[in-house]
């Protein structure tokens, strides 16, 4: 089980990257939540498809160059820990970057949660 979930969050990863949300969401459950970063401290909360659909829409449209690196990954289970760093341009063209963590939870081979956080 392990191995399929650790190929699903990859599998979402690499659309996020590719700025898909048909695939992304094509990976989650209808219920599926996500805790975004921000704001500080708790950030906002979003659950089911159609707040997915919305908030990442936006979220790509916010900015260009958007890419998440990898720098480790692990599974357990219906679990999988991602350690990142996010990299983006704001719409003044300054590159930026922050390193963080997202927590997964898999439910029937799907993400039913995508719970991130970031340093500093």
């Amino acid at each position: 089980m392990s191995n399929n979930t650790l190929r699903i969050v990859l599998a979402f990863n690499r659309a996020l990257n590719a700025h898909d949300v048909d695939a992304m969401l094509a990976l989650l459950t209808e219920d599926s939540v996500f805790e975004n970063t921000a704001p500080a401290p708790e950030g906002t909360r979003y659950a089911g498809k159609d707040a997915l659909r919305i908030f990442w829409n936006d979220f790509f449209q916010a900015a260009s160059d958007q890419r998440i690196e990898i720098e480790e990954t692990f599974a357990h289970g219906e679990r999988c820990v991602m350690r990142w760093t996010y990299y983006w341009r704001d719409t003044s063209g300054q590159e930026s970057r922050v390193r963080g963590v997202d927590i997964y939870r898999l439910r029937g081979g799907l993400i039913a949660e995508k719970l991130s956080y970031v340093k500093g």
